[in-house]
């Protein structure tokens, strides 16, 4: 079948577009030529600098005849209906129509119309044209004379040539002829700007590829990124070095050249002092060069580039490498600069006492200095929010309060290390069968972090936590961030650690940011947790306080991946907080802020759901889980849904895990757990993990089917105001299985209620499991419905004990299945 060739070439396509721009080519043209009537085998896409090129391969000759039946009105029809039937149809006259009879509607007119198919040339010559004329680009230019007339050829540098060849392999191909301003289709395209100049004449597309190598041009860009990886490890190797590697520079690289020629140049070893990122980011954003290190020397760079050359110069690149070298010298020398800069005294000091005093900050600290200078500046953080000064102090008092909290979940012994001891074994998580594995993994790939000598005590943390959360945002005002703001939290670190500052102050600078995606990973220092919860937290308290949140297209200020971030940290780090009430205190923290914590709480159900369903929870357990959360989700012992029952109450049980907390002086006791909005997040989880591990057994599955019968019933008396007992009265069994059936949810209910005081949702869920037989035997052997209503009532009420026992744990009428 025949194949098709097609090459627009222009001036340089800016390296970040190339790509979307060869695949939105394939795209365009594929869907016309389907929708013309045509089929292809495979289509791919390439591109260069100078070129998108396209290669169809089996694609339709000619497209098939087509006859179609357009139906009209009645023979007995009005004029007006008639003639808009011609229009339709495309007829003349009426005349031209058939009349077609049907038993039930009599005669109607018919239009019998027939398309010939047309010639694939046909179909491309007019098709490419408007694809040009209406491509996509982000940004796109006129030029030459044309340019000032209406209409004309936009591209996104001038167009220069356009290559369109059709045809099978055991014949000459054919030039598709069309024209778009002035430049007509061929068969002729042109190599290397320096190496090949001239105009090379092609055929089809292996032919294209073959005289576009010999003229210097590699069409595929992975290939070129293959070609500049491997003879650039090979050159950093042979000089005792090895690449540091970059993705995305490598992908830009390769959009800058057609003949990859790979140069190593160098730079005086006196910048070696500036710190390895602030270098790496001077090269790369500057030159589009690849750093390299010394081998095994760890994180230390070396003074020596790598640079993606588009030419074999004569002297084998050497005026290259030097003049790169030349422009790296003077980048560098600027960064030096601003890296000496930041660790100077400002001039305006004695402006900055006030701010230096709001924060308790030392002015003699050249990182103090800046966080004094950010509140003295008003520097606006959002219109409707405030200064980054207001924001600091919020984040401040958050953190402040989130500090004993993550101190108490991270580490839960008094005198202990964050995390735990050195030496010490994680805390294991609880059995579970293999289908709650990818669940249970957070807990248990994650164990608590112990961290050595910078790691505060329990007692010490918010001292640390207060001074981090100030100088958290306080190299916005350096220079080296003014240059590169990819640099912030990173150089917080390094000027944090420059000054004195504890390890953990200087890590949370840099790791209070974080996570800033999904791959990501989460802060473990619990100084670092308490200023990222805060920031976090301030940031989306203060968004839904002025109501402007995420839509389902818009998210400008990331406040989904905010959201996420806090839910990462969270479970991945077992920390234990009522999110209520810190929405309350953060949204408090903004002056006419409207108290929306219910809504903000199920924005981060939804950000939660998200987060187990990529570890493989089933949405069903989740929603189920979540349902229950409004609730009673701890009742007392002998309680059904919080009203007493024969069985009273017993001696509260120790906890085995420490209960959810919020902050100070707001920690919920017993009774506002029972009444919790399923704001604790890895309580969730947990809930999640056990429901899935009862789910997995025969008896689960049996339980489940019981539970959603009784749930039904209940649901249909309900919805017909049928009469149902408040409590159960043991004096209407009439039955043995109804006697046995109120004795397991009797104790079902004990221990059920007693694993969840502790917080030990398997044993819950087990108690639960033994269920199982008399619900099954209960709905053999009893009538619900029984034509006394006292005794009907009854039962009805014993079914609510059933519903109620589980949904201690989750509504299991989400539960599909």
């Amino acid at each position: 079948m025949p194949d098709l060739l097609l090459e627009l070439r222009s001036e340089e396509i800016p390296a970040r577009m190339q790509r979307k721009a060869a695949g939105d080519l394939r795209k365009m043209l594929t869907d016309g030529l389907v929708e013309a009537g045509l089929t292809y085998e495979a289509a791919r896409e390439y591109w260069t600098p100078r070129r998108l090129a396209l290669d169809i391969r089996g694609l339709t000759a000619r497209s098939k005849d087509i006859r179609e039946e357009i139906k009209g009105p009645s023979t007995t029809a009005p004029e007006q209906a008639v003639q808009g039937f011609l229009r339709k149809a495309g007829l003349s006259s009426i005349a031209e129509a058939h009349v077609h009879s049907d038993p039930k509607k009599g005669d109607f007119y018919v239009a019998h119309i027939s398309k010939p198919g047309r010639a694939a040339e046909e179909i491309i010559a007019e098709l490419v044209p408007g694809i040009i004329k209406s491509f996509p680009w982000p940004k796109s230019m006129r030029w030459g004379p044309a340019s000032a007339k209406p209409g004309s050829l936009r591209w996104v540098r001038p167009l220069q040539s356009i290559v369109c060849t059709f045809g099978p392999e055991t014949e000459e191909p054919v030039v598709v002829d069309f024209e778009i301003d002035g430049i007509r289709a061929g068969n002729v395209t042109y190599g290397h700007r320096f190496h090949a100049p001239g105009p090379i004449t092609v055929r089809r597309f292996d032919d294209y590829v073959a005289k576009l190598e010999a003229a210097k041009v590699v069409l595929d860009a992975d290939r070129r990124k293959e070609i500049i990886l491997h003879d650039a490890r090979n050159l950093a190797f042979a000089n005792g070095l090895d690449l540091v590697e970059d993705d995305g520079l490598l992908e830009e690289v390769s959009g800058l050249v057609e003949w990859p020629v790979v140069l190593m140049g160098e730079f005086e070893q006196d910048f070696l002092t500036i710190p390895g990122e602030v270098i790496r980011l001077t090269i790369r954003a500057n030159q589009k060069c690849f750093v390299t290190r010394p081998q095994g020397a760890g994180e230390d760079l070396s003074n020596r580039f790598i640079l993606v050359a588009n030419i074999e110069a004569n002297d084998g690149g050497k005026e290259i490498a030097y003049g790169n070298g030349k422009v790296v010298r003077a980048r560098l020398s600027d960064a030096l600069y601003f890296w000496k800069t930041d660790q100077s005294d400002l001039p305006d000091l004695d402006q900055l006492t006030q701010s230096a005093a709001k924060f308790d900050l030392d002015l003699r600290k050249p990182l103090d200095q800046r966080m004094a200078r950010l509140d003295h500046l008003n520097v606006t953080f959002h219109a409707k929010l405030g200064t980054q000064g207001q924001r600091v102090a919020r984040i401040k008092r958050l953190a402040e309060e989130l500090a004993p909290t993550v101190a108490k979940s991270i580490s839960p012994l008094e005198g202990e290390m964050a995390g735990r001891p050195e030496g010490v074994a994680a805390r294991e998580a609880p059995a579970s069968s293999a289908a709650r594995d990818s669940v249970g993994a957070l807990r248990e790939t994650t164990p608590f972090v112990a961290f050595g000598d910078i790691s505060p005590s329990r007692g010490g943390i918010t001292a640390l936590v207060t001074r981090a959360a100030v100088l958290a945002k306080a190299d916005l005002q350096t220079e080296v961030v003014g240059e590169f703001p990819e640099l912030q939290g990173a150089m917080g670190r390094k000027y944090a650690l420059l000054q004195g500052e504890d390890a953990s102050v200087a890590a949370a600078a840099e790791e209070h940011y974080k996570p800033q995606g999904p791959s990501d990973r989460v802060p473990t220092d619990p100084v670092s947790i308490a200023v990222a919860l805060a920031d976090k937290l301030d940031t989306l308290a203060g968004f839904w306080a002025i109501d402007e949140k995420p839509t389902g297209s818009k998210d400008p200020f990331a406040l989904r991946r905010a959201a996420l971030g806090v839910v990462r940290i969270l479970i991945e780090n077992r920390i234990r907080l009522a999110l209520t009430s810190v929405f309350a205190k953060a949204i408090a923290n903004f002056k006419g802020g409207t108290d929306q914590s219910s809504d903000l709480l199920a924005f981060f159900h939804d950000r939660l759901k998200v987060y187990l369903r990529e570890s493989g929870a089933r949405h069903d357990l989740i929603d189920a889980v979540l349902s229950a959360g409004s609730r009673p989700i701890s009742p007392l012992v002998g309680e059904m849904s919080g009203k007493p029952t024969e069985g009273g109450a017993v001696p509260p049980a120790s906890h085995s895990v420490a209960p959810p907390s919020a902050l100070p002086g707001i920690s919920p006791t017993r009774g506002e757990i029972g009444q919790s909005p399923n704001d604790d997040l890895l309580q969730i989880v947990h809930r999640v993990e056990a429901l899935g591990s009862l789910l997995d057994t025969d008896e689960g599955k049996d339980l489940l089917a019981g539970t959603k019968r009784a749930a039904n019933i209940l649901a249909a008396e309900e919805k017909k105001k049928t009469a149902v007992a408040e409590t159960v009265e043991p004096a209407l069994f009439r039955e043995d299985a109804e006697k046995k059936l109120y004795a397991a949810v009797n104790q079902a209910e004990k221990e059920a209620g007693q694993a969840i005081q502790n917080e030990d949702f398997s044993a819950a869920m087990l108690a639960l499991s033994v269920l199982r037989e008399p619900v099954d035997s209960f709905f053999e052997g009893v009538l619900v419905n029984d034509e006394d209503q006292a005794v009907r009532a009854n039962r009805l009420a014993l079914l609510a004990r059933i519903r109620a026992a589980t949904d201690q744990v989750a509504d299991f009428s989400k539960i599909v299945g």
